[in-house]
């Protein structure tokens, strides 16, 4: 009977946690320095996250390593719906492809919340670069060679593939340089320590309105509504099939409940209209999903970008 009753009370106990949740802050890990193309998605996301969560959502960035030290900081964190990662489709789709040795498995070690956003990827050069559009620049870089260097955010990840198929489609050899973040290759990309860059495009989007920077050319299938003077690969002639996601996941063992809660207060803050404009503004394009669809998504961009690692024969040395 005591036993009866113990089963009970912790059942009682659960389900009071369960409807109390969240009753304290939320810790979101961000995998990459300030000033890339994540942290801004997070700090957008936050303020209206944490309205609709009643609790603050915390940004604590961790990069390193393309952006795995934070993915496996968030992984070993308890599953108790305190901690939530964004990941990207280098940290959760790509790495597991392409580096020999991973201290996460972004299916095993998460649940999916959702996704947030999806992005064409933008070739951008320096603006002491003397070129002004994408032919100018790879005949320049025919002429020049040894000259460019071509700055990279991590490793293995998205923007890496996209310049690496940039290359291969154009025919340029130029040597990649690989950095920790986003925010880091844009501070030598504006002094002209490196000459080329590939990454979402948030992060050159004001370096470029505001003139001090030069986009060449965007993956996908149109041109951006932000930038409408700056043509497709595909236009240009070069078969650059690369683009980019971002999204929600939390530890394994998270209770459904509170995924059902962060999923809620993620696709509320997705629906917000200004949101969408921001998002907009910088190239992303916001997108809903449930925590089932995203996690079907992950397990489709695997098996894509695992392909496209080995067509391009892509391994990272560790």
């Amino acid at each position: 009977m005591r036993f009866v009753n113990l089963l009970a009370v912790l059942l009682f106990s659960f389900a009071a946690q369960a409807q109390n949740y969240p009753n304290r802050p939320i810790k979101f890990v961000v995998p990459f320095p300030p000033g890339g193309n994540l942290d801004f998605v997070a700090r957008n996301l936050q303020p209206k996250m944490q309205e609709v969560l009643g609790q603050p959502v915390i940004i604590d960035n961790k990069g390193g390593n393309a952006g795995m030290i934070g993915l496996e900081y968030a992984s070993k964190q308890p599953g108790d719906g305190y901690t939530i990662v964004l990941g990207n489709t280098g940290t959760i789709a790509i790495n597991q492809s392409v580096y020999p040795k991973m201290n996460y498995d972004a299916l095993k070690d998460f649940v999916p919340i959702g996704i947030t956003t999806t992005n064409a990827l933008m070739a951008t050069i320096a603006g002491n670069v003397p070129a002004n559009n994408i032919r100018e620049f790879v005949a320049y870089a025919k002429a020049n060679p040894g000259k460019l260097n071509f700055a990279i955010s991590g490793a293995g990840s998205g923007p890496h593939f996209g310049a690496e198929m940039f290359k291969r489609a154009a025919g340029l050899d130029i040597p990649v340089v690989f950095y920790k973040g986003s925010g880091p290759v844009l501070t030598d990309l504006l002094g002209g320590q490196v000459q080329v860059t590939m990454d979402a495009p948030s992060v050159t989007m004001t370096q470029v309105k505001a003139g001090k920077l030069k986009a060449i050319a965007v993956t996908g299938k149109a041109r951006l509504a932000s930038l409408p003077d700056v043509p497709t690969f595909e236009q240009a002639g070069l078969s650059v099939d690369a683009s980019g996601f971002q999204g929600v996941l939390a530890p394994a063992g998270t209770p459904p409940e509170a995924v059902a809660k962060l999923s809620n207060a993620l696709n509320t803050a997705l629906a917000q209209p200004e949101l969408r404009e921001k998002f907009a503004t910088a190239g992303l394009d916001a997108v809903s999903s449930t925590p089932a669809e995203f996690g079907a998504f992950i397990r489709s961009e695997i098996v894509k970008w695992a392909k496209v690692a080995k067509e391009a024969n892509i391994k990272v040395d560790q």
